[in-house]
């Protein structure tokens, strides 16, 4: 008699075993676990291992998966993220190309709730452009360079040019001024060697 409770009391405990917050459960005839940590308003994964086969996380308050979060299950069968508050920003990338090679069926159930320019929208029909925050600078036109870029060189150019004669004209400018200079004083001294020879 002992030995059948205390039978039946390990199987209620197999049966059942709490993984806090989550309850986890052995999958029958399977070797693995079906993890429901419905409704419990998680804002972070739980802790995760590799022989869950059912991971239950709809109803809580999950706004992204970090990268390499979910490369662990490579058993799983079936997962629901459904009813959270998906941030469909660039860091929810990795969540939605880890549904796309896994799960595609359960990525349909995936809808954004932020950031504004994505409320309501499935997860399914956004691209990586589409998410904010991933959108690759558009491509230079040559066309777009001609119109911006190329009136401003010549400007530069222009400037150069003007500073280059500025420079010359102003060289040529105190050459003649020190040359008519040196011409006055020549004279000058002239009279002033002719008082000399006159006064001897």
């Amino acid at each position: 008699m002992n030995r059948g409770l205390l039978s039946l009391l390990l199987l209620y405990t197999v049966q059942a075993k709490p993984c806090p917050p989550c309850l986890c459960e052995p999958l029958q005839g399977k070797l693995g676990w079906r993890i429901d940590c419905t409704s419990l308003g998680l804002k972070e994964m739980p802790l995760l291992s590799i022989d869950i086969l059912i991971l239950e996380l709809q109803n809580n308050s999950l706004t992204t998966i970090h990268p390499g979060t979910l490369d662990i299950l490579r058993k799983v069968e079936k997962v629901d993220f459904s009813n959270n508050p998906w941030n469909c920003d660039c860091s929810i990338l990795y969540f939605k190309m880890w549904l796309e090679d896994f799960h595609g069926a359960s990525l349909a159930n995936i809808t954004c709730a932020g950031p504004t320019s994505m409320k309501m929208r499935a997860l399914s029909q956004l691209s990586g452009n589409d998410l904010e925050g991933c959108r690759k600078p558009p491509p230079i036109n040559c066309l777009d360079f001609l119109w911006r870029d190329v009136p401003l060189i010549a400007i530069a150019v222009l400037v150069l040019i003007l500073s280059f004669c500025i420079l010359y004209c102003s060289r040529k400018l105190a050459h003649q001024a020190n040359k008519k200079q040196h011409s006055l004083e020549v004279p000058l001294l002239q009279i002033h060697d002719m008082e000399d020879q006159k006064s001897k």
